[in-house]
Order: structure tokens, then sequence, then C-alpha cells
């Protein structure tokens, strides 16, 4: 096996579990070359990442089927060994199907599934990194089965100074209204912190302005902290989270970033479950979720921009300390 292309077009946090197949496929095939096809957007996250030999990248929003057709020449001009969809989706089935490869690997709900050497069934009730596992001939794991990435001394030295006193971080926001832990319920936390403490909010520009609400609901003197969003590269982010003495996260990437840096983290589930596959796997790792039966929990695989309820209870009902 010489060249090996893994396809995951999809958003931050399932291009990071990805890297646990690419950690097993250079344990199994320790010469051959390994490409990695992700989203634009996500690059940065495998900087001197040294499992990967190049990023393929698919604008999705500039000329988005223009460039995969681009990206299908790419492809074939590399007569890859081995091409292996992550993906259920049309796009990246034709990229794996007419890809010329020896092998074309992905799971049978891929509408090109039928132009695959070998698919997979696609189950939930397991772990996203255990489902991609499978599309590897179904063996058991060599390796320990974890993602990872790889930050550089660079990024380490970046977030050195906010890390003078204990700290913990929060990743405030999702795409998701019913993945996003309310404003008002990140400052009901925070009110219960009772010794000094830094807290650093950390994600993208525009999560800045939430950070900033959430410390504006807070009355706490013990708290100081530094709003970060938009201020730091994915692999610094990486590297802040790390030393944190622990990590709050919603259910979205930045908790799949801790993941892969086995990293503290509490990871707040509001409409959506562990079961879909997506929980935490950092040895201090745990989901914060309600403790009530709620008949309207989950109400889909993703989340929605609105709670179908109108009342959000999934997420109203959560009360959690640092004790937690």
């Amino acid at each position: 096996m010489n060249r090996i292309l893994l396809i995951q077009t999809a958003f931050l946090g399932d291009a990071v579990l990805a890297t646990a197949l690419l950690e097993e496929l250079k344990i199994r095939y320790p010469q051959a070359q390994l490409d990695y096809l992700i989203r634009k957007g996500n690059e940065s996250l495998f900087d001197g990442n040294p499992r990967i030999r190049n990023l393929l990248i698919w604008d999705k929003k500039a000329g988005k089927y223009k460039n995969l057709f681009k990206l299908l020449k790419q492809i074939r001009a590399e007569r890859y060994d081995m091409v292996i969809n992550i993906q259920r989706f049309a796009a990246t089935g034709f990229l794996t199907g007419f890809s010329g490869a020896k092998e074309r690997v992905g799971f049978d709900k891929n509408p090109f599934s039928f132009l695959y050497t070998r698919k997979v069934k696609h189950e939930y009730r397991m772990h996203e990194v255990e489902r991609n596992l499978k599309l590897i001939e179904g063996k058991a794991a060599s390796g320990d089965g974890m993602p990872k990435l790889y930050p550089q001394k660079s990024h380490f030295e970046k977030v050195a100074p906010y890390q003078a006193s204990p700290y913990i971080t929060i990743a405030p926001a999702s795409v998701w209204f019913t993945k996003q832990f309310p404003k008002e319920k990140w400052a009901e936390f925070l009110e219960t912190i009772d010794y000094p403490m830094t807290v650093i909010f950390i994600g993208a520009p525009s999560d800045y302005s939430l950070g900033e609400e959430v410390e504006a609901l807070t009355k706490n003197e013990w708290l100081t902290y530094h709003n970060l969003c938009g201020d730091l590269k994915l692999l610094e982010t990486a590297a802040l989270m790390k030393g944190a003495k622990m990590n709050y996260t919603n259910d979205s990437g930045p908790m799949h970033i801790a993941s892969a840096m086995n990293a503290p983290v509490r990871a707040i589930f509001c409409s959506t479950v562990e079961e879909f596959g997506f929980g935490p796997l950092s040895r201090n790792g745990k989901i914060i979720q309600t403790s009530e039966k709620l008949s309207c929990r989950p109400c889909g695989v993703h989340g929605q921009t609105a709670c179908p309820e109108g009342h959000f209870n999934c997420a109203q009902t959560i009360h959690f300390t640092l004790k937690d």
C-alpha cells in the first residue's frame, strides 16, 4: 500500500475525530503516503501533522461543484492505492467512486457506494471513532484509538502568557441553538466558583460578543477574564486547552479538540445525547446533561435552530459546578 487518501469534508469536530483513523493507517502501513481531503477552513488544524503528506482542500463556498471536479482530476492524477471516505454524502461518494483507486472504501449509506470495492454498514450506538475504524477491514485497532493533533512549539509559546495561574476555558458557542448552553446558564455556573480563577473564552471571532455577554452577566469577584475568541489559531486553542484545569464546551468542535489533546473536558449536552457517537474521549472527560427524563430529548441527530417545544428544558434544567 503506497498511497492512501482519507476523505472527511464535514465540520471541524468531524475532521478532528478522523485523525484517529489517520493514526491507525500509519501504524498498519508505516511506509504509505497519507493524504487527507478536508473542507476549506479546517486546514490550520493539521499544520505540522507528521502523519499527513498532503492536504487536499475543498472550497465549498466559492464554486463548490467546479472545485469538486478539479479535486476529482487531482485525485485521479495521484493514482491512490486506497481511498477511504468517511462521509455519507453524494459529493464525496462521487469522488471516491470515480477516484480510480484500486480500493474504494466507505459506508453503505452513501448514494455512490455501489461504486465502492468495499462498503461498511453504518451503525449508531457506537462512538464515531469506533465507527470510522470499521472502515479498515473491520479489524480491531492496533493503536490507542484516539484522535490526535500536533501543536508546535510556537503554538504553546503563544498561549504561555495566559497560563501563569490556574485557568478554565469556556467555548460558549455552537452553530445550532439547541446545542448551545444559554449565556445565562454559563453565568449561573461561573457564579458558583468561590476561589480565584482565570476564565478564558475561546472560539471564532463571531463568538467574541457572546463571551462578553457571559462576563457581563456574572457578578463574581473571584474571576479574572480573557476573551480570546478570534485571537487564537486552532492549534493554539489546542495548546491552551491542554494546560487548563478544565475545559467547558458544548457538543461541538472544541470538545473534540480537547479529546485530541487528551485534555480535561466537561461537555454540555443539551438536545443531543451520547448515543449518537460524539462524546468526549479524554481520560478526564465527562458529559454534563439534564437529570430529568424529557420525552422530547433528543429532538434530532443534529441541533435545531430553535427548541421545537419552546421551553428548551434540556438546557434550562442543567446545573453544575467546578466539582462536577
